[in-house]
């Protein structure tokens, strides 16, 4: 297993059904722009009120990807 370096960035994902629902969808939309994402951390849960009623949930997450190697020099 060769070592690996990791940035680390957050991210904020809301859903107006459930927590899950807002990690899967944080994670589902950086995977569109980022590659090499291994793991997650929920930081943060939040949610908006109105009318006495949950309107969303939100989370705040730290996201690890793998730092690609350098290859060759300029």
């Amino acid at each position: 297993m060769s070592d690996h370096v990791y940035r680390v960035i957050e991210i904020v994902g809301s859903s107006t059904s459930s927590v899950d629902d807002a990690i899967k969808t944080a994670i589902a939309r950086a995977s569109e722009t980022l590659h090499g994402l291994r793991w997650f951390e929920l930081v943060q849960t939040r949610g908006h009120i109105e009318d006495g009623q949950i309107q969303h949930f939100q989370v705040t997450l730290k996201v690890g990807f793998v730092v690609d190697p350098v290859t060759g020099s300029d």
